[in-house]
């Protein structure tokens, strides 16, 4: 394999970070909280232009767990959540010590299914629980079925907890994702849109909320001349150097989405003439993708028994990555005792599914070589 390998998701240097990180250096602010985070959060509530407080954190699977503790799950209660998605939507439900109810996606944006999620709600107050909460997923930054969601949860006064860890930039009717809930999160992992190398935010709707997520992420320090702790805190706060280095990845953040959609554009017109594949994107104008992850689905009895993960071993022999799609979490060995409402799309959309190499820093040469090597293996299996 002489070539360069062409990863998934990699991250992207503006070239900026340096400078935002020399400062922080000079004026000896490195620890975690202070000015520089506090720049980082102003500059993305003006990146998002909406009535928004943001707290930003050492990682998104910190900023779900906090975002769960505002919203006032305790042990033993039960937390609604999309089954296609990421573990860390998941394990801080386990953290607090409260119980998972997996709900499966739907076929337009393959998140949290309207139909299944009421039939759950239903099902867990008859059994006298009703959930505390439901983490809705922007799945590869696809928005979710807003207005359907939002009018179960009014009906049934469940809070969404919006898990838009790879939707930063998305939106839908021009709101941004991450705002579409009563809380939302953001991730800054080193694999997503822009990084702060690791890191992640709270999207919270009035500053009392901002000064107790920033509390617990603290170590809930009492105000006192010593510490004083009356409850348990988190050392979950993100670091000036982590927060510099998002200033300057903030900046070019309208060109990563661009690239983004930009490969997007590019797998649906190198797919445009295979009809056992389709490109998975938005349903209508209402939705705007920031396409995080380009991904597809394979038809194998349209496609001459060619599956994904044919397709996905014969990129990697040119180094090449691609991978599946995540795989639902009511499937995985750690949370299969949990109930799940729902049929077998997401399981469908797992086993037919794969993501393409979708990084802002994919250039004119790399995307020759993957339309190269994919041509060459659907030529292979003699698909039109």
């Amino acid at each position: 394999m002489h070539n360069k390998r062409i990863f998934l998701s990699e991250s992207h240097p503006s070239g900026r970070e340096l400078e935002y990180v020399q400062n922080a250096l000079q004026a000896n602010v490195i620890t975690s909280g202070g000015n520089i985070v506090q720049d980082f959060e102003n500059d993305l509530v003006r990146f998002l232009n909406q009535n928004t407080f943001i707290a930003a954190t050492n990682s998104g699977t910190a900023a779900i767990h906090l975002a769960l503790l505002l919203l006032g799950v305790e042990p033993g209660d039960e937390v609604l959540c999309q089954t296609l998605t990421f573990s860390a939507s998941v394990n801080p439900i386990l953290y607090i010590g409260a119980t998972p109810v997996f709900i499966d996606s739907e076929d337009t944006t393959w998140n949290m299914c309207p139909i299944a999620l009421e039939a759950a709600i239903q099902d867990r107050m008859r059994k006298g629980k009703k959930p505390k909460c439901m983490v809705v997923v922007d799945l590869y930054g696809m928005p979710f079925q807003v207005e359907k969601i939002q009018a179960i949860a009014n009906k049934y006064s469940i809070p969404i907890l919006e898990d838009s860890a790879e939707a930063l930039g998305s939106r839908y009717k021009e709101k941004p994702c991450g705002t579409l809930g009563d809380i939302g999160v953001f991730s800054f992992n080193g694999n997503k849109i822009i990084t702060t190398s690791s890191g992640g935010a709270l999207l919270l709707s009035d500053l009392l909320q901002k000064e107790r997520a920033t509390f617990l992420a603290t170590q809930a320090r009492d105000v006192a001349p010593y510490y004083q702790h009356s409850e348990v805190g988190y050392n979950y706060a993100m670091s000036s150097i982590a927060a510099a280095v998002g200033r300057g990845q903030l900046e070019v953040l309208e060109e990563r989405i661009a690239a983004r959609r930009f490969n997007h554009a590019f797998y649906s017109d190198l797919f445009a003439n295979f009809k056992g594949i389709t490109v998975f994107s938005e349903p209508n104008s209402d939705f705007f993708s920031n396409y995080w992850l380009t991904t597809i689905l394979i038809d194998k009895e349209k496609m001459n028994g060619l599956t994904p993960e044919i397709f996905r071993l014969y990129l990697e022999e040119f180094n090449i990555e691609a991978r599946p799609l995540w795989k639902p979490m009511h499937l995985q060995p750690v949370f299969e005792k949990y109930s799940f409402y729902g049929g077998k799309l997401a399981a469908s959309l797992f086993e037919s599914g794969l993501c393409l190499p979708s990084s802002s820093n994919l250039n004119a040469q790399s995307r020759a070589r993957i339309q190269e090597r994919i041509i060459s293996l659907l030529q292979k299996y003699n698909c039109h």
